[in-house]
């Protein structure tokens, strides 16, 4: 990545600003911490009323300012730039070095100091340091805007997502209240669809604090040896009953030694969601099979449906939070779409993987990679 810094020179003595910006015109300072080259763009300014001027016209990222100036001088410059732009970095330059005159600057608001007379390679030195921190305060700023635009996003989606079961719920409930419904066939369909309804939005809590608790590193673990087999056997016989009513075959195909140190609610949310969609975007009579295989390294666990099946865009997306596939084979299954961008965060605890393969009206295979060996800083 290439940045460009805004640097304004203010000194009075021609030789000084010429030769500032003579140092610094070709200078490129490189952050491979941040992965980051800065190259500069200098404005030069004779006076502090000249400064001030070209202030209010324009941001600067960074200030090289002369303390002695004739008319304003620094200090007073340095106190229009801060009220102007709070965040540009101001060094100050002066041969009238002194503690009293640092202490003044910095409580005014410089960043650095400079004493002259200063070679290029101090010149180079110092204006780096300040580039650093303008480069971490400039990410830090852009982390702080794209958090606020998730957390937008979020409370939007969160609150379209409750508003509509609410909606619906509320609307079945007028129903009654108004007594527009009267025989009981309809009484009946009306009370299981607000069960329904209400079941969805428990479900969207629980993965969301699911989500939270693992985000937020708060979630209690307990690492203890398992047996993946026998896991996922437990995960198919929830789906049991729901599988055998739309003739949809369950099918395990697992290793002897399955043997894996983990939290047990965590990998039971992995197995869970992941059986639970193969059973729910599967067609009817169609099949769901988990094979679970070991190398040295890892484990492989496989999840296949002969299901509904997804686009190479529906795929890019998939793990996204609140990311529910909505088409016309889709449009009547409820979910939350925190399950799949949960099970992702899971598996990476673990330092794993998980991607998807699918093809369109033929199925899905979720393949998990888990490797074997965990480390302390995981647990």
């Amino acid at each position: 990545m290439t940045e460009v810094l805004q640097i304004l020179v203010t000194d009075d003595e021609d030789g000084m600003r010429h030769g500032v910006a003579r140092a610094l015109n070709r200078y490129v300072a490189s952050f491979h911490d941040l992965d980051c080259n800065v190259s500069f763009e200098i404005t030069l300014a004779a006076t502090g009323e000249e400064a001030v001027e070209k202030l209010q016209q324009h941001e600067f990222d960074l200030m090289l300012l002369d303390y002695k100036l004739p008319g304003i001088n620094g200090m007073e410059v340095l106190a229009e730039a801060k009220k102007l732009y709070p965040d540009t970095l101001v060094i100050m330059m002066t041969a009238y070095a002194s503690l009293d005159i640092a202490v003044s600057a910095t409580k005014q608001g410089a960043h650095d100091f400079l004493a002259k007379p200063f070679t290029p390679q101090e010149l180079k030195a110092t204006v780096r340091q300040a580039t650093k921190h303008v480069i971490l305060q400039q990410q830090a700023r852009k982390l702080a805007e794209e958090r606020r635009r998730v957390r937008f996003e979020f409370i939007s989606v969160l609150s379209h997502e409750l508003k509509a079961p609410i909606g619906a719920v509320e609307g079945y409930l007028q129903l009654f209240r108004t007594g527009a419904v009267k025989d009981d066939a309809t009484k009946d369909r009306i009370v299981e669809r607000s069960l329904a309804r209400l079941t969805g939005m428990r479900k969207l809590i629980f993965d969301l604090l699911d989500l939270t608790r693992i985000e937020a590193g708060t979630k209690q673990r307990h690492v203890e040896p398992l047996n993946l087999r026998q896991l996922f056997e437990n995960a198919l016989e929830l789906v049991e009953v729901s599988a055998a009513e739309r003739g949809i075959s369950l099918n395990l195909d697992a290793v002897e030694d399955t043997q894996y140190e983990g939290d047990k609610s965590e990998l039971e949310i992995v197995a869970n969601n992941l059986i639970s969609n193969a059973v729910k975007y599967n067609r009817d009579n169609g099949s769901v099979t988990v094979r679970i295989t070991r190398d040295i390294k890892n484990y492989q666990v496989e999840v296949e449906d002969t299901g509904i099946g997804m686009s190479d865009k529906e795929l890019a997306k998939l793990f996204g939070e609140f990311v529910r596939m909505k088409n016309e084979k889709t449009r009547h299954i409820e979910g939350s779409g925190l399950g799949l961008s949960t099970v992702k965060k899971i598996i990476q605890l673990y330092g794993g993987d998980i991607r998807a393969i699918s093809e369109w009206e033929k199925g899905t295979t979720f393949c998990v990679l888990l490797p074997i060996k965990q480390l302390t800083a995981n647990t």
